[in-house]
């Protein structure tokens, strides 16, 4: 596991069209991590927003002095917001959080400390013991199971909530994962496979998670198979046929010296 000390946490969260939830998720946010006394940033990404979003950001600022509001001025998509926020944030530990208050604060300071203990990534689950959801509509919980199915026995990992977008990194591990090629929703795959598939340290806490009660959600299922399927297959073949070639170095501690130098002798 990585031994770095963390300094500070930078939550990063796309945002658009959530005039309805935006402000309540950031100071709910900011107040259960100032309480903790975890250092820490919240870059809010809007994407291309035509409701208020974007003035209730610039404006909340004056009572949350740590809000880093930032307007994606290129093509939008949620993948491209996440890792426009990703370039921009100056934490050493990142966490992707959703605006519209379905993951719980309580859960980023967990993320924190499990960081902290000297993972590279920390995944959460709605489906193990401890985690859950509430108001999950049927149908997706339906596809959401078989997908996750899917992606365990296709990588052959015991991680169970794979496509969530809420999780937790240390910057390291974010830029071991560069170039982050996924622009919608694909991303929330593509980031932590990669990782794995890398070979970034990683364990899972249990979550929950509780369905928008405003605004509309973003994710069109019809309109994502391909690129989920897409983002899957391109990290398969690098799991499989890359031949390690951009695996993780493992860190100076962990190196072992060849069996004939001299520290080796000295061992």
């Amino acid at each position: 596991m990585n031994p770095k000390p963390l300094h500070l946490l930078s939550v990063v969260i796309p945002v658009q069209n959530e005039e309805g939830c935006i402000g309540s998720t950031i100071e709910h946010l900011h107040l259960e991590l100032k309480l903790k006394n975890i250092p820490h940033e919240i870059v809010a990404v809007d994407d291309g927003s035509s409701d208020q979003s974007w003035q209730i950001l610039t404006a909340l600022q004056a009572r949350v002095p740590v809000l880093v509001p930032l307007q994606n001025t290129h093509r939008h998509g949620f993948g491209r917001a996440i890792i426009f926020g990703l370039d921009h944030m100056q934490g050493d530990a990142a966490v992707i959080m959703m605006a519209d208050e379905s993951d719980d604060c309580r859960d980023v300071v967990r993320y924190w400390n499990k960081l902290n203990e000297g993972y590279d990534c920390v995944f959460g689950s709605r489906f193990i013991k401890g985690g859950g959801t509430i108001d999950y509509p049927w149908f997706k919980m339906i596809l959401n199971r078989i997908a996750n199915t899917f992606l365990m026995i296709m990588f052959r990992i015991p991680f169970n909530d794979v496509t969530n977008a809420f999780k937790a990194y240390r910057r390291d591990a974010i830029d071991g994962c560069r170039p982050l090629i996924a622009p919608h929703f694909n991303l929330t795959v593509e980031l932590p496979l990669k990782a794995i598939v890398r070979g970034y340290s990683w364990t899972v806490i249990p979550i929950t998670w509780r369905n928008r009660r405003t605004g509309e959600a973003k994710l069109k299922i019809k309109e994502m198979g391909s690129r989920y399927l897409f983002i899957c297959l391109y990290l398969w073949l690098e799991k499989y046929f890359s031949m390690g070639d951009y695996k993780r170095n493992p860190p100076p501690s962990f190196i072992k010296p060849p069996a004939d130098s001299k520290a080796a002798k000295k061992a």
